[in-house]
């Protein structure tokens, strides 16, 4: 009798057909695979599809990808894919066997409960803030631990992530016309080409750093599940080139959905509990971009599906949405910003520029170095207050030559950052006017401590010289010059408690910059 794939899924359709208890079985599809929900167990069949980037239609093929399924997915789930079944023929009918000359294969997984997902958790509001930590941490543990080399690294060379990006354009270009709002769809393909023409270097240092890894490559809220401990199931298995790349292009399919589900909060938490626990600030540089290319993804899969759609309205809605949220994404990542570390002499900030700058691939520049390399300058040194290279007028030199220099950084499409103490509010309000008349973002981060520890580092500073000259003898004049901040500043300025650890500073000022430029 030759059986056909649908004879083998209406008889898995049956609670007989299992050797297990089966009240009721469910049937569930996707565009690849059929899943059947029998009692405590779930089994999963693959279509024999050739879609391009997966075939399926050899015997062969499936069998070693039902493996593959099962030995990927067990890197970020415990107990839930346990084997490949086969599927015979037998006297009384269809019956699960051995590999061994099946006419199908199953993955044999436990089954989880629908309420346990990430989604479900999100959509009733049970999600606390520790699942959120933890699913952070697990990810990134799952990172650090993944396959990494020369065959993997080549995904995240900047060739390979412009192909990737442009084959996206020309698939959904086809629906533009009909489905897309022109203006916002051109507005997106040149702002993420400008990116990745801006920031090529960003994209190598990723790979020099090791951050190209094999990982998950499907990252949604309807995969991860809090069951046991965080289950995160249903990885890609049938093309590598959908799972290797940088973990921040990993993590960012999540960010992505979290913010498609309407909960921007709970990804911004996401993001900053996995930026701390795998040691990688780098992340908040690409993952509005690699944001929005997962965004694009899921328009193009969405466009393609419009064929057979039953609903083509429910679609559409769908096309645009994200559309609209790739946008929302390429008007984050395609403004340069304007960082500005502002704050007392000793109160850290020339520190966590430094940190910053780093994390976000910045050009960073400091008034200290300016001022002692510019050989118009009288000589740099120790001297009382408001003298010698520190006198008013060669003070707002130095300023000119900080906004002129960032300037020429932002006109490259480029974020930097100034260090400075910008104690007079004339300053801080060039650079607002600098930023908006490039129409650049801008963001002040002041830095402030006790004033015992202020004058514990300017004590320091006796023995421990560096680019400062500010001493514990300017003490009592700089307080008094320092200007406070004034409303215009609302909305832009981080204020940081810089008693408070280096590491824990540089997570805050990432994570509140994020929010303040997305």
């Amino acid at each position: 009798m030759n059986l056909t794939f649908e004879d083998i899924c209406l008889a898995m359709s049956e609670p007989a057909f299992y050797p297990h208890p089966a009240a009721l079985v469910q049937r569930r599809e996707t565009h690849i695979s059929v899943v059947f929900l029998a009692g405590d167990w779930a089994y999963k069949l693959k279509k024999h599809k050739d879609l391009g980037f997966l075939d399926f239609r050899d015997p062969a093929r499936r069998l070693y990808f039902c493996q593959q399924e099962v030995t990927l997915n067990q890197r970020l789930s415990v107990d839930v894919y346990h084997e490949v079944l086969g599927i015979h023929e037998g006297k009384e009918g269809l019956c699960f066997g051995p590999v061994q000359g099946a006419l199908e294969y199953a993955v044999k997984m436990r089954r989880l409960p629908d309420e346990a997902s990430l989604e479900a958790m999100l959509s009733c509001g049970s999600v606390a803030l520790e699942d959120v930590s933890r699913l952070g941490q697990t990810l990134a543990a799952f990172h650090a631990k993944s396959q990494r080399g020369g065959g993997i690294d080549a995904y995240g060379d900047i060739e390979h992530i412009r192909f990737n990006m442009e084959e996206n354009f020309t698939q959904i270009q086809p629906f533009a016309r009909d489905f897309l709002d022109l203006e916002k769809w051109e507005f997106f393909c040149q702002v993420c080409r400008s990116f990745a023409f801006n920031h090529a270097e960003l994209f190598m240092h990723r790979v020099r750093e090791g951050r190209i890894r094999d990982g998950h490559g499907d990252l949604r809220a309807e995969h991860v599940y809090f069951n046991h401990g965080v289950q995160v199931i249903d990885c890609i298995e049938f093309n590598e080139r959908f799972r290797y790349g940088d973990c921040a292009l990993d993590l960012a399919f999540l960010i992505m959905d979290l913010d498609r589900l309407g909960h921007r909060d709970t990804a911004r938490r996401l993001l900053r509990a996995y930026a701390a626990a795998s040691g990688d600030p780098e992340v908040y540089a690409l993952m509005d971009f690699y944001a929005a290319y997962r965004a694009a993804v899921r328009l193009k899969v969405a466009c393609l599906s419009l064929e057979h759609a039953p609903d083509r309205a429910a679609l559409t809605d769908e096309i645009h949405a994200y559309l609209d949220l790739a946008c929302r994404y390429a008007i984050s990542f395609g403004r340069p910003v304007l960082w500005v570390f502002c704050g007392l002499p000793a109160s850290g900030k020339s520190t966590l520029a430094r940190r910053v700058a780093s994390a976000m691939f910045m050009p960073l520049f400091a008034s200290d170095t300016v001022r002692k390399e510019d050989p118009d300058f009288p000589q740099a040194g120790v001297e009382a207050f408001n003298a010698g290279a520190y006198r008013p007028v060669l003070r707002d030199r130095v300023y000119a030559r900080l906004f002129n220099l960032a300037q020429d950084e932002i006109k490259k499409g480029r974020s930097v950052v100034l260090d400075a103490t910008f104690s007079k509010a004339k300053w801080r309000e060039s650079a607002l006017l600098l930023a908006d008349d490039l129409k650049a973002g801008i963001v002040f981060v002041e830095c402030a401590c006790q004033h015992q520890t202020i004058r514990q580092r300017l004590a320091r500073r006796k023995s421990q010289e560096g680019e400062s000259d500010a001493r514990l003898m300017h003490f009592n004049d700089l307080i008094a010059g320092y200007e406070p901040f004034g409303e215009a500043m609302t909305g832009v300025r981080i204020v940081l408690d810089t008693d408070q650890a280096v590491e824990a500073c540089v997570q805050e000022i990432l994570a509140q910059g994020h929010f303040l430029t997305g």
